[in-house]
């Protein structure tokens, strides 16, 4: 899943500065890589529109990402499907040469450092473009439904699909010792 920087605008479809990508995935190509082990599975393919400009030695890339997720909800554990339509602008620059030694040092992120990416051997890695695009679209607390009801703490049952017969009673252990003192209406 890579893009040519060399073919750029070769096909007629642009000038020799400019080309229009439009791709689509299946599913099967995501399930090794970066994103076999993300809490996501890609369950349909992916579409991917694009347009890539060249200015210099970076390339502007800008379009958008379309699919379905598969996710595990964060309260009941159930598996469900989300849309996902990213749209994206990024700056291609080349990869910087690594340094032979610790010569990283500490320094402010700035505004287009967020919107900036890597280029190497003159190819654009789709893939990874398309892996940070859907990871960017997760959303915090995955939920099945927002009125999603959880497990039970005890007994493990899906408290969306049925109840149990738990009583669940909590204590503070810090006040265990007060318990002594409250007299309660059957001891009156």
């Amino acid at each position: 899943m890579r893009f040519d920087l060399r073919q750029l605008g070769r096909k007629g479809s642009g000038t020799l500065r400019d080309e229009h990508v439009d791709r689509t995935f299946q599913a099967s190509e995501f399930e090794a890589g970066a994103a076999a082990d993300e809490a996501y599975k890609v369950v349909a393919p992916v579409h991917l529109v694009m347009d890539v400009h060249k200015d210099g030695d970076a390339y502007r890339a800008s379009g958008h990402v379309t699919t379905r997720l598969g996710l595990e909800c964060g309260r009941c554990l159930e598996a469900f499907e989300i849309p996902i339509d990213s749209p994206f602008e990024l700056r291609y620059v080349p990869a910087p040469v690594a340094a032979g030694g610790d010569e990283e040092a500490e320094r402010e992120v700035n505004e287009d450092d967020l919107t900036t990416a890597f280029y190497q051997d003159e190819a654009i890695d789709l893939g990874e473009l398309m892996h940070e695009q859907f990871v960017l679209s997760l959303p915090m607390k995955p939920l099945c439904t927002e009125t999603c009801k959880g497990l039970c703490p005890h007994c493990g049952t899906n408290l969306n699909k049925g109840t149990c017969d738990c009583n669940p009673s909590w204590t503070d252990p810090r006040l265990e010792a007060l318990k002594g003192l409250v007299k309660t209406d059957k001891e009156n």
